[in-house]
């Protein structure tokens, strides 16, 4: 069973101290790729470098809504430099969120745009942040037009998954799904086109309900892909080859037999 884990911090620094091994595990439980998104301008090296530990890791760069304070109005052209020049397979995480207090909501939205104009420009994937901003994500990604992407760690509701997959955008499953209070998030993933459905750990943030208070691991997507089949009522192997090649031809690359 393979697996694609499209959404893992793998250059944070909890992972400073064991990031060979953590990489090592993953392979081990199957999980042979894996989607590593920045989140700020100074991390954008670190991250370049962490992905050359393995060949299965694949960078995505962007400017993240909860840290604002790192931003600067120049690393949006820098951004745009700085994927030309590493070929990214996506941009992000970007987005919005209306959940941490203190944000200032013209800030997100200046960054916001800015990088859907450059995945507009440059013909890339988005990899969405959308807490507690879901209806505001959308509304942003008609304005534009002719995007395509996902929506990490998708918390809203049936009719919000519906508008995201006409829109073109797959929705990013993760832990929170193991958890038996996650009911409108188990609804939208048992009815849901599979071809929209991606999985994710969010490493190293977010484990499922077995590793609750832990640091996460990209090792640990096989439980979520357990619980996806279960909700689903199919096999996590279906589950892992339906997603993996969602993976693929989202970010763009091969999906080897």
């Amino acid at each position: 069973m393979r697996l694609f884990d499209s959404h893992s911090h793998l250059d944070a620094t909890e992972f400073d101290g064991d990031r060979q091994a953590v990489i090592d595990r993953a392979r081990a439980a199957g999980v042979v790729a894996q989607l590593v998104p920045a989140v700020a301008h100074a991390s954008w090296p670190g991250l370049r470098d962490a992905c050359t530990l393995d060949p299965g890791l694949h960078p995505a760069y962007g400017l993240h809504p909860m840290y604002l304070d790192r931003h600067e109005a120049a690393h949006l052209q820098a951004l745009g430099d700085w994927i030309e020049r590493e070929h990214a397979c996506a941009i992000g995480e970007c987005g919005l969120d209306h959940f941490v207090p203190g944000l200032d909501p013209d800030a997100q939205r200046f960054y916001f745009d800015g990088q859907l104009a450059l995945a507009s420009d440059l013909g890339l994937p988005l990899v969405l942040h959308a807490r507690q901003a879901v209806e505001a994500t959308i509304l942003a990604l008609r304005r534009i037009g002719g995007l395509r992407g996902v929506v990490h760690s998708f918390s809203g509701s049936e009719e919000q998954a519906r508008q995201l997959f006409e829109l073109g955008f797959c929705i990013g499953i993760g832990g929170p799904v193991s958890y038996e209070r996650a009911k409108r998030i188990r609804r939208v993933v048992a009815v849901m086109p599979l071809d929209f459905l991606l999985l994710e750990t969010d490493a190293p943030d977010q484990p499922g309900v077995a590793h609750r208070g832990q640091r996460n691991e990209p090792a640990w997507l096989v439980e979520v892909a357990n619980v996806v089949a279960a909700v689903r009522g199919t096999s996590a192997a279906a589950i892992a080859e339906a997603t993996f090649a969602n993976a693929c031809r989202l970010f763009g690359l091969a999906n080897p037999e």
